[in-house]
């Protein structure tokens, strides 16, 4: 990977497969590891409800503490966004349309997603189906719209922050994390204060990915990498037997708290450490062409999975298929089952939807849209999103979201083609192997294609 030359005017380097792959194992992880805990139970007396039965056993705490990639999710999109942000202001774009590039592909599958949420809720709720089971099934499959508020709230501020960190890159980091720190103190007298550090400490753990974007970090010799990694997690053993935070990550991550940016420093020098054997991995040429391929259409892979498990869990407790008691021998033993089932389920979905990751780019010529346009439209898409992140998501809130994403798809329009001059690309955008006029980085190719 090029590093940047001296400083932050220096060209942004092509994507690093190494950040690819992190993601792909962050996001196969993921989708893993939720079809080890949702686990829907029918009661005799006709009642549905749902066990986490992964989080329910004893030895999975220590294990989380290892497996919890969220971090790594933010350091990652930190790395990314970085070299995005610096690209387009190359070419003479603005904060403004690397915000309006951003909200874009991230709330063009998120509003089909809702819409057809909303659209299967109630028809099953028009056919007969328990409230009870259609408010169970909204709430767990909206469990990864989380994950899209906090992503979009580090995304958005990225060009600010990006300013800050050319300017005093530790300072930065270190006035987010105080921020973060005074929010966990504050938090028990004033519990609703918590949330803000879904703002905060995902903001710190991307300033994380700008050291490694910079190279930062690949200036540390092993020891060095393997001391932030021992330092991070034995601070972090000692707010946990002082019982100051819990030793339980999945706990830990809503709302968010100082353990998940310990983690990330201690997932981020593991990168580092990690990194030639992963280079050298990720060049493989088929592992290139998984990570192209899952890369390109990894919002859909996260956003549609659990919707889709959701579903199928609830659809199987219509039949009369025997239901195994979760945590039991048989039920472990299905799951490799219903992880193929929900492969399976995401080919046509990712087959339909998929495209809608790809950059909205406009045609010839194109105005960047007005600054209150891009404004507006962040404001509409947060309104859901915060709502169902803080309480819950119920059919109506889907139907609410879906109009509200809609809308600011519309104020949004598509994003400009930039050419390295810094004037829109015309007609001359070069096309992508696919033949779809997408512009996109020089081959090799890399997953995650980012405006």
């Amino acid at each position: 990977m090029q590093q940047p030359a001296d400083g932050p005017a220096a060209a942004a380097p092509e994507r690093d497969l190494v950040i690819d792959l992190a993601r792909f194992f962050c996001l196969a992880l993921v989708v893993v590891g939720h079809t080890m805990m949702v686990s829907p139970v029918l009661h005799p007396d006709g009642t549905v409800s749902t066990e986490n039965t992964l989080g329910n056993q004893r030895w999975f705490e220590p294990v989380v503490w290892v497996l919890q990639v969220m971090p790594l999710f933010f350091v990652a999109g930190g790395v990314t966004g970085l070299y995005s942000w610096r690209r387009l202001r190359d070419r003479g774009g603005s904060a403004v349309e690397f915000v309006q590039g951003r909200l874009l592909r991230l709330i063009r599958p998120a509003a089909v997603l809702l819409a057809a949420m909303f659209t299967g809720l109630w028809a099953a709720r028009l056919s007969g189906v328990d409230p009870q089971v259609i408010a169970l099934l909204a709430t767990g499959a909206g469990m990864p719209l989380w994950f899209l508020a906090a992503y979009l709230a580090a995304q958005l501020n990225l060009p600010w922050l990006a300013a800050l960190h050319d300017r005093a890159p530790w300072s930065t980091l270190a006035g987010l994390v105080a921020l973060v720190v005074a929010v966990d103190c504050l938090r028990g007298a004033l519990p609703g204060l918590a949330h803000a550090n879904m703002v905060f400490l995902w903001c710190a753990v991307q300033q994380l990915g700008f050291l490694v974007a910079d190279g930062t970090l690949q200036g540390l010799s092993p020891p060095g990498l393997l001391g932030i990694i021992a330092a991070a997690n034995l601070l972090l053993g000692v707010l946990v037997v002082l019982r100051l935070y819990s030793g339980n990550m999945l706990v830990n991550l809503n709302p968010p708290n100082l353990t998940l940016l310990l983690l990330a420093a201690a997932q981020a020098a593991t990168l580092q450490l990690l990194r030639p054997l992963l280079s050298r991995l990720a060049d493989l040429g088929r592992i290139r062409s998984v990570l192209a391929r899952v890369g390109r259409r990894s919002m859909t892979v996260y956003l549609w999975h659990l919707p889709l498990l959701a579903a199928m869990s609830g659809l199987l407790l219509l039949t009369d298929l025997p239901q195994p008691a979760g945590g039991s021998a048989v039920w472990w033993w299905t799951r490799p089952l219903v992880l193929l089932g929900i492969v399976v389920l995401l080919l046509p979905v990712l087959a339909v939807f998929g495209r809608l990751e790809e950059r909205p780019t406009a045609p010839g010529r194109s105005r960047p849209r007005p600054a209150v346009a891009v404004l507006t439209a962040a404001v509409v898409v947060f309104i859901p999103v915060a709502d169902a992140a803080l309480n819950g998501l119920t059919v109506g809130l889907l139907g609410g979201g879906a109009a509200c994403f809609a809308l600011a798809v519309l104020l949004l329009g598509r994003v400009p083609v930039r050419g390295a001059a810094g004037s829109p690309a015309g007609g001359s955008t070069a096309s992508g192997p696919d033949g779809s006029g997408l512009p996109l980085p020089h081959p090799p190719l890399s997953a995650n294609l980012e405006p």
